[in-house]
């Protein structure tokens, strides 16, 4: 099992593309760890921005009586790719990874292939 720094880590070295990633805590919209975001991403802003969506889209299942889980939410820009992926494991409840990716050097297939493993061996 990987803490928050090492799996942190494991995004940025593993991920072709990577701008930067968060562990956020959707309840408060915190970020409880980043790291990377070059100066061009705030990941503090980000992570608070990105509570709204899971939330928004919670709520919208909610309505529609979906009973179904979140896998991932993307968001295409025109430059970037931004997965939000809802932590899954029992010690995860409330909390979600944030990647944001370069569009032009990142394989979103296997950005979310690679970030769905690192969330099954991350221990929070």
């Amino acid at each position: 099992m990987a803490n928050t720094e090492t799996a942190l880590k494991d995004v940025m070295s593993s991920i072709e593309g990577a701008i930067g990633v968060a562990l956020v805590d959707y309840g408060s919209g915190m970020a409880l760890g980043t790291l990377g975001g070059d100066g061009t991403l705030d990941l503090n802003v980000a992570a608070a921005g990105n509570t709204d969506v899971i939330r928004a889209k919670a709520r919208v299942m909610e309505m529609l009586n979906l009973n179904d889980t979140i896998e991932d939410i993307l968001i295409t820009l025109s430059a970037q790719y931004h997965v939000i992926r809802p932590l899954t494991s029992r010690s995860g409840k409330g909390l979600f990874l944030y990647l944001a990716l370069d569009r032009n050097r990142a394989n979103l297939a296997m950005a979310r292939h690679q970030l769905k493993r690192i969330e099954a061996e991350l221990e929070v």
